[in-house]
Formats: C-alpha cells, structure tokens, sequence
C-alpha cells in the first residue's frame, strides 16, 4: 500500500540527538522509529522505559527534510521506517525507503517483549 501518514512524522531522539531505531533480535536491518503524534512517541518511550531526550518532528510535505532524515541513518544499516510500534503487541507499519523518498507501507507484527 502506498504510504499516506499524518501531516508529521515524530521522532525520537537520545541523549547526544541521535535517531533512536529498532532491530529486532537476529535481524540485519533497524528500522528508525516513528509516530503520527507526539502522544503515540510519550506512550511508546512510557510502556517500553526507553528514556528519549527529546521528540523531534518533521512535516511530510518537505521533501529535502525526509531526504535528509533517509540519508542520515541508511549508513547505520536502517532500512525503514517503524510508524506507530506499540511495544506491547509488536504492530506497526512499516514504511520503505525508496531512494531518499518513503516507499510502500504494510502491516508489520514485531515480536512483542516477553512477559516476566
């Protein structure tokens, strides 16, 4: 399906700026992770303990600015974009980059945290 998202995209930021992405166990690739809102950010770094300095945001209608967001972590072996990881059931949508544009979207089902 072709992605269609919110007029922003938020992002997550640690301590020293950095996009702050996820890869699942024994996998190749991370995906950076996104949100639709800056509440769907507070609640995944609230469920998941994840101490994010800051959220950062960019407008889906400025290229240059997805450009360079692409550009900046395809050297950190990140292929995509996690939009919306809830960290207690593993769904998302996983947005691909297509050259230094966003490509297809599709449902994605992480594997959810184990339950201690």
């Amino acid at each position: 399906m072709k992605f269609s998202p919110a007029s922003e995209i938020h992002f997550l930021l640690d301590s020293s700026g950095a996009l702050i992405v996820f890869q699942e166990k024994d996998a190749s690739w991370a995906g950076v992770l996104g949100f639709t809102t800056e509440e769907n950010a507070r609640e995944f770094c609230r469920v998941s303990n994840l101490d994010a300095a800051e959220i950062a945001s960019i407008s889906v209608g400025d290229p240059e600015a997805i450009a360079a967001l692409i550009k900046s972590v395809k050297n950190r072996a990140v292929r995509n974009l996690l939009l919306d990881l809830d960290y207690k059931t593993g769904a998302c949508t996983q947005v691909e980059f297509d050259g230094d544009r966003f490509g297809e979207a599709a449902a994605r089902q992480m594997t959810p945290p184990a339950r201690h």
